[in-house]
Formats: C-alpha cells, sequence, structure tokens
C-alpha cells in the first residue's frame, strides 16, 4: 500500500506540486487506490463515473467520514449530518446564499467592498493581487452576511487556514478553532439580546424539531461558515486572475465582453478546482472501480482529478471557455452540493469586474513568477501584477 507522499512523488513537500500528472496515471493504472495516510487508510477515487456515482448516492456513501476528520476541529456540522438532520440544519442558512438574498443591495455592497480594496493600491501602478485582493475580499463578504464585525481580516483568515489544515499540524488547528471561539462568543451573547436581519441572529434564534440550537451548535456552524466562506471564494478568484492572465488573448477578449466573465469563471472551477477532495465513508462492502472496498472505508473522493478525466472532458488539461462543462463537480453532487456556490460565483464575477475596470492593461510582473500550488486545496499563492 502506498502513501500519499508516495503517490505524489515527494510532491507535498514541493511549494508547486501539479498534481494532475500523477492523476492522469492514477486514473490509467487503476480507478481506486487504497492510500496510507496521516488519518489512516483511505481509498483514492479519481475517475469522473466514480466520483460521480459517490457524491450523488448519500444512501451507499456517508458524509459522516467528515466526523473523522474536519469534523474534529469544526464540531458536529451539515458536512457530516444526513437525511432529514441534514435539510433542517441545512435550511437554516441556505436562505442567505442564493435567490433574493443575492438579489438586490448585496450585489452593491460587494462590489463596494471590491473597489474598497482596489483604492489601496490602484494609484501604484503594481500589485500582488493574492496578498492585496483575493485573500481578504472574500472574507469581508462573508463576515458582512453572518453579521460579524472584523478588524483583523488577515489574522482571521489566518485562523480559517489553520483550521482546515488539521490534517497537517493538529495542534495549530485546534489553536485556531478556540482562537474563533473566543473571538466570537461576545458576539453571539450580544445577537441574543439584539437580533438583526444577519445570519448571525437567524442562527442563535433558530429551532430545529422545537429546540433552538444549542452554542456550540452554532460556533459549529460559524467554524464551517467562516473557513468555507473565505477559503473556495478566495481560491476561484485567484485561479481565474491567473487563468486570464496566462491564457493568450483571454484578457482582452473578457475585458471586451464582460458575458466571458461567467463562462471563465466556469472552466476556472474544472480546470483548477478550489476544494480537490471530499470525503466520503463506505456503508457496505461493494465493487468499487473494480477494487473490493469494506464498509466502512474512508473514500477520498478526488474532485480535481474528476475534472480533469479524458473519459469525459476533452483534452481536460486544455484552459476552454467555448466547452460544456455544466457537469464539472466542483462544488460536488447531491443533497452535499455546496450551499455557498451561487454566492462564490456573484462574487467572482463582480470582484473580477470591478479589476477590469480599475486596472487598465493588466499584466503579470515578469520579474516574479505566478504559480498555482497546493494539493488538497489549490490557487495562487501570489500574482505579482504590473498595471497603468
Amino acid at each position: 500500500m502506498q502513501t500519499t507522499l508516495e503517490l505524489f512523488g515527494g510532491m507535498m513537500m514541493s511549494p508547486v506540486p501539479d498534481p494532475y500528472s500523477v492523476y492522469r496515471r492514477l486514473r490509467r493504472d487503476g480507478a481506486v487506490i487504497p492510500v496510507q495516510s496521516i488519518m489512516g487508510i483511505s481509498y483514492l477515487v479519481t475517475r469522473y463515473d466514480d466520483v460521480f456515482a459517490i457524491l450523488k448516492d448519500p444512501i451507499r456513501f456517508s458524509s459522516r467520514a467528515n466526523a473523522r476528520g474536519i469534523g474534529i476541529v469544526m464540531g458536529r456540522t451539515i458536512l457530516e449530518m444526513e437525511g432529514q438532520e441534514h435539510v433542517r440544519h441545512r435550511n437554516i442558512v441556505a436562505p442567505f446564499f442564493m435567490g433574493k438574498a443575492l438579489r438586490g443591495d448585496l450585489a452593491t455592497i460587494i462590489t463596494d467592498m471590491a473597489h474598497g480594496q482596489i483604492d489601496g493600491f490602484a494609484g501604484d501602478g503594481r500589485a500582488d493581487l493574492v496578498a492585496q485582493f483575493t485573500f481578504t475580499f472574500p472574507l469581508q463578504v462573508m463576515t458582512h452576511i453572518i453579521g460579524i464585525p472584523v478588524e483583523d481580516y488577515h489574522e482571521f483568515h489566518r485562523w480559517a487556514l489553520d483550521l482546515i489544515s488539521i490534517g497537517d499540524d493538529p495542534p495549530r488547528g485546534l489553536a485556531a478553532s478556540q482562537a474563533i471561539v473566543d473571538y466570537l462568543r461576545p458576539v453571539l451573547a450580544q445577537r441574543r439580546r439584539e437580533p438583526g436581519n444577519d445570519l448571525l441572529s437567524r442562527l442563535v434564534h433558530a429551532e430545529v424539531d422545537g429546540s433552538q440550537l444549542t452554542e456550540e451548535e452554532v460556533l459549529s456552524f460559524l467554524r464551517l461558515l467562516l473557513p468555507a466562506g473565505a477559503e473556495t471564494t478566495y481560491r476561484l478568484i485567484g485561479s481565474t486572475l491567473f487563468a486570464l492572465l496566462t491564457q493568450p488573448g483571454l484578457l482582452e477578449e473578457t475585458r471586451a465582453d464582460r458575458s466571458r466573465l461567467d463562462p471563465v469563471i466556469e472552466e476556472t472551477l474544472r480546470w483548477e478546482s478550489p476544494v480537490q477532495y471530499v470525503a466520503r465513508e463506505t456503508i457496505e462492502p461493494m465493487a468499487l472501480g473494480g477494487v473490493e472496498v469494506p464498509a466502512g472505508a474512508m473514500l477520498s473522493v478526488a474532485l480535481g482529478s474528476a475534472n480533469r478525466d479524458e473519459r469525459h472532458f476533452q483534452d481536460p488539461d486544455r484552459f476552454d471557455v467555448g466547452r460544456r462543462n455544466s457537469d464539472h463537480v466542483a462544488f460536488g453532487f447531491g443533497p452535499h452540493f455546496c450551499a455557498g456556490s451561487h454566492l462564490a460565483r456573484l462574487e467572482a464575477r463582480l470582484a473580477l469586474g470591478a479589476l477590469l475596470d480599475r486596472l487598465p492593461n493588466l499584466r503579470l510582473d515578469p520579474a516574479v513568477p505566478a504559480r498555482i500550488v497546493g494539493l488538497a486545496f489549490r490557487s495562487p499563492d501570489r500574482l505579482p501584477v504590473l498595471f497603468g
């Protein structure tokens, strides 16, 4: 049995891993591979058809697997809930991330936030669009929706990063979880006394089966929503910018025709999925991708590999705005499809539009190479640009 490090040829220790060449080999040699990792033995699922079958079948593939990983620091969340429990808890927050909640004033508020950040560097002629824009912008949006006052977004985002990195550094992840709780408890107490129209007020006064959520249940929601809202979107915006700045002619075409932003964002989701894996657990013994998998086995479902599967997408490593890829699985599928997917797309579209409006002659700084990094989560760690 191979370790994750062996599978990826030591690339986990590299600042610029390229998992896609490894995924390609794994899809060719075996769709499902048992892997030894820090969390124990799991089965890596790499082909699109197998990934899709798992995501759409919550009966045989349980999301309770998340309790063994991220649940250690987030607590019990909708990520691990199933059936009616999952539906009832998801319905508390879902209205804030779709439909009429995304229309009207919110779009204007998000646009103003984007321009407010751009104001900080628009006159400089150069910037690192990760450090100065993408890293904190989505967190500003999410804390506005939740109703949490945050003064230091960089510190708060670092807590979020530490939280989801529990597998790499458990003590740091646990410390970040406690730091977020300490920060939020006074805010929760204030909302219990003086509720508003924000999501936090909804959480502290919501009822499930006739009972209000406990403080721990509210905190678990927030430990999930804050990293989820910040992480996926910051990575999506960064990778879309990377594509615009590196694909020949794409930036100029998109600047001239803003209707192209939506397909550019969608192709980025397929081409560089921000979240590369989700976890599931088998409910019964089964043959999966020709491999016998026992009941209770952990599955690492490789979204990033599925979205580059040559059996499903023609020439999958090529960035192609014209391809029909509405069936990518970057946001998952089935009952656990990402509740914030519509908000993430809206934020990306408005943020990118603001950058195109404000930064003429935008181009990469040739003196500092840009790159996409990461294995479980992928995006540029820096985007040095020149403009004006």
